[in-house]
Parts: structure tokens; C-alpha cells; sequence
């Protein structure tokens, strides 16, 4: 077993000579590469190197971002200004990396109208354009009517 000391020297030791020598400086042996030829190991202090793992993990996951799905909300008769309020919401989602569920319910007679439904998805897409790319056509489940947008990909 090849064994690397805390100074940087290395050594072909038996491993009962190796954790006989780690012992001696109060330190752990770690099996390092146990597929190299012969195997390595290392002299450390094991406590320490587990917190150091756990610390790099840790900040690994806080530079991930999961992406949610926020969801906006329309009517087939939504005025103008509610229209450019929640597109400004889906574009803030958008910026932020997350999806958009756009969705249109109807009540009552309303369905009868689904096409203003459509043209009012198909118009936000059209706007949304420059912010997200659509993932799949507008669809009717039972009375709600809606379309994903995915944000552009960044390079």
C-alpha cells in the first residue's frame, strides 16, 4: 500500500505497518484510491476531512437552482391592464429561471368562447417570446385552458 504523510512523503508500507505509523502521529489512514496499483492511502485526520467533504457539498447545493413552476392566471375577458400586470409577472419569472404555467379558465357559458382563451395564450407567447420559448401547444382541460413556457436557455 502506498502511503502519503501529512509532510508530503510517501511510502510502500504493509497496511498493519500503516496503521501502526498513522497511530503513532494520532492521525487516520484513508483509502484514498483503492483501485490504483498498489492502492493509496493517506494520513489525516479523518474528522476533519469528513467536515470538509460535508462543507463542500454543502455549498455545491446552495449554487443550484431548482426551477419551480409559477403559474399565472387569466379570464377570456381580461382588461388590458390586468393583461400587461401578469405578463410583467410571467417576464419576472421568466428573468428568474423559473417556468410559467399560463392559464385560462372559463366559467359558465364562457366555454363556448374557448377561441378568445386561445388568441389570449397565443398573443402572451407571442410577447413572451424574447424571455421563453413555449413547450408545447395551448390545451383545453376540462374548463381551463393552458400553455408552458420554459425560460431561453443562457450561454
Amino acid at each position: 500500500m502506498r502511503v502519503v504523510f501529512p509532510d508530503g512523503q510517501t511510502e510502500v508500507l504493509p497496511t498493519p505497518v500503516a496503521v501502526r505509523r498513522a497511530r503513532e502521529v494520532n492521525l487516520d489512514l484513508v483509502l484514498v484510491s483503492p483501485g490504483a496499483t498498489p492502492p493509496v492511502a493517506k494520513v489525516i485526520d479523518y474528522g476533519e476531512y469528513s467536515y470538509l467533504q460535508k462543507k463542500r457539498q454543502h455549498e455545491a447545493k446552495k449554487k443550484q437552482h431548482a426551477m419551480d413552476l409559477k403559474e399565472v392566471k387569466f379570464r377570456p375577458n381580461t382588461k388590458e391592464h390586468d393583461y400587461s400586470f401578469k405578463r410583467n409577472n410571467a417576464v419576472r419569472f421568466l428573468q428568474g429561471g423559473n417556468k410559467v404555467k399560463a392559464t385560462v379558465a372559463f366559467r359558465g357559458r364562457e366555454i363556448t368562447h374557448a377561441d378568445l382563451g386561445r388568441n389570449l395564450l397565443s398573443k402572451l407567447v407571442a410577447e413572451l417570446a424574447e424571455w421563453g420559448s413555449v413547450e408545447g401547444n395551448p390545451r383545453m382541460e376540462g374548463r381551463m385552458m393552458h400553455v408552458i413556457i420554459g425560460p431561453k436557455k443562457t450561454k
